[in-house]
């Protein structure tokens, strides 16, 4: 017999063993709840919460740059006297929350090249290097030019950092645990929030510097522990096959709790090398460009939509400006910090409720049916405030607190776990990196003008902003409910199969793919071989 045929059968029996283990994994990650893999995969799911403690250093950074104008002695120190009160001028205003989020822009895009080079581990180390910088700066600085140096020099860490953990999550969370990872980075949006409410409500009232460096003093806080923590992290499995380090790859399944003695690292390991493989026929590179080629251009759109809507949902008026909307609205300081509090317990609670029904109610269902809801609330908050009266004003503050409750258990969870699970598995770091950069950018138009729409100062419009953004929720509402597909509970592979078939987004919740059929195929030559 010819060596050649003799070679040739034997990497053909070697490729059919590796699909049959690969496909043997995923149907045992459909047969099996989050609790049985949480004790199946512990260093799986510490090393997802580390990923989701590092996006808490974006939240905190980002809820800081709003609640700072809530500060008296912030404005004092930075702003001027005006009508009787000091006043931050909108110029500084739009740039202190605008110039952080246009630099998470170009964070984010640079990450996404970056990341694919030195790998998730290497990038979140830059990541903390730079955010220890900006966040020295902010603390000291005593001027206008200084403060902004250091939120501007932060957006660049934030982007980084919040492309890249989405990123690890969405590589090494187990099919199971893939909704509920995803939803904590949501989680971690709100963690940081309320723990600058927390501080501000502690320190708001002091008339020193204090007032506010407090609150970038805490920031170092989480820093360290995240820095701390950074020399352990396991290098993403996903990445380093796609750069062809098989072995690598192997050592870090182990770190990450798949064992050699039960054939779970050699399972793993073929399951990413059979989807990269796969979904290699619609992309060529992984270049920015190849998220816009075939079907992975319908995957890039699908998979940012919801982050980019939240955008049009109205959740920056409510995020920066509810407490100082608060102040205007008649609440004393004291007590704005307080509501303040009050709402970011309202989002916390608002997410762990959506743990259960991200794969209970569906992805799509908590999406549509949510940007529904938001858009009902900003019409009455509108409304309430156009009475204009004082139990009025009132009620729109309390149109905020229902907003941002019902927003973390649908559209403000879901975004995240769309973004990480749709995007093609070779270009998931640039498709988060896209939709981080589309959703920011339009953030900074938000930034530079809703100080004109908001303030007193200027077009004074208040409440009544829940007009503008409940009219721009319309559009998005018919977009999901044609466009948006259901995926929960489908692997990578299964996945790719759909996109790359072009099966419509209405049917993806009932397809029967191919990749199902071959693990249960797997399943029963596992069983009649038992």
């Amino acid at each position: 017999m010819n060596p050649e045929n003799i070679k040739g059968e034997g990497y053909h029996h070697e490729d059919l063993v590796e699909g049959q283990l690969a496909h043997l994994a995923l149907q045992e990650d459909h047969e099996v709840g989050k609790w049985q893999t949480i004790k199946r995969n512990p260093w799986a799911f510490g090393w997802c919460l580390y990923a989701v403690w590092t996006v808490l250093l974006v939240s905190f950074e980002n809820q800081a740059a709003g609640n700072i104008l809530s500060i008296p002695e912030f404005r004092k120190d930075f702003g001027s006297f005006y009508n009787g009160d000091y006043v931050l001028s909108a110029k500084w205003q739009s740039a202190f929350s605008g110039a952080p989020v246009a630099a998470q822009v170009i964070g984010s895009l640079m990450t996404g090249q970056v990341a694919d080079w030195i790998g998730r581990r290497n990038t979140v180390i830059i990541g903390l290097v730079v955010s220890f910088g900006a966040i020295s700066m902010e603390f000291v600085a005593t001027t206008n030019a200084l403060f902004f140096g250091g939120k501007f020099l932060n957006g660049f860490a934030a982007g980084t950092l919040q492309a890249v953990a989405g990123t690890y999550i969405g590589e090494i969370a187990p099919l199971p645990l893939r909704g509920l990872m995803t939803c904590l980075i949501a989680l971690s949006y709100t963690l940081g929030p309320f723990t600058v409410a927390l501080i501000t409500n502690s320190e708001g009232d002091r008339t020193d510097r204090w007032a506010y460096r407090a609150i970038f003093c805490a920031q170092y806080g989480f820093a360290v522990i995240s820095a701390a923590f950074v020399v352990f992290m396991p290098e993403s499995p996903w990445w380093l096959v796609n750069r062809g380090k098989t072995d690598s790859a192997l050592h870090s399944l182990h770190r990450l709790g798949y064992s050699a003695e039960s054939g779970e690292d050699v399972k793993r390991l073929a399951t990413i090398k059979i989807t990269l493989e796969e979904v290699r026929q619609e992309t060529e590179g992984v270049t920015y460009l190849e998220c816009f080629r075939k079907s992975n251009f319908r995957r890039t759109i699908i998979s940012i939509a919801p982050l980019v809507i939240q955008q049009f949902t109205g959740i920056v008026f409510a995020a920066s400006y509810s407490t100082y909307y608060a102040q205007l609205a008649g609440y004393s300081t004291d007590m704005s910090f307080k509501l303040q509090i009050i709402q970011q317990v309202l989002s916390m609670v608002g997410n762990v409720i959506s743990w259960y029904l991200i794969d209970k109610v569906g992805r799509r269902d908590l999406t549509v049916y949510g940007t529904i809801g938001l858009t009902a609330i900003l019409w009455v908050m509108g409304g309430l405030a156009v009475g204009g009266s004082p139990g009025e004003l009132k009620g729109t503050v309390a149109m905020i607190l229902l907003y941002c409750f019902l927003y973390n258990v649908t559209i403000g969870a879901t975004a995240y776990t769309c973004l990480t699970e749709v995007a093609t598995s070779r270009l998931r770091i640039k498709t988060i990196a896209i939709g981080l950069a589309v959703a920011n950018s339009i953030g900074v138009m938000w930034s530079f003008v809703l100080p004109y729409m908001f303030n007193p100062d200027k077009a004074n419009l208040g409440g009544k902003v829940g007009f503008i953004f409940g009219g721009l929720c319309f559009p998005c509402i018919i977009f999901l409910w044609f466009y948006q597909p259901e995926t929960m509970n489908r692997s990578y592979e299964e996945l790719d199969e759909m996109f790359m078939k072009k099966v419509p987004a209405r049917h993806f919740k009932t397809y029967r793919t191919e990749a199902e059929e071959r693990n249960q195929v797997a399943r029963r030559a596992k069983e009649d071989k038992n």
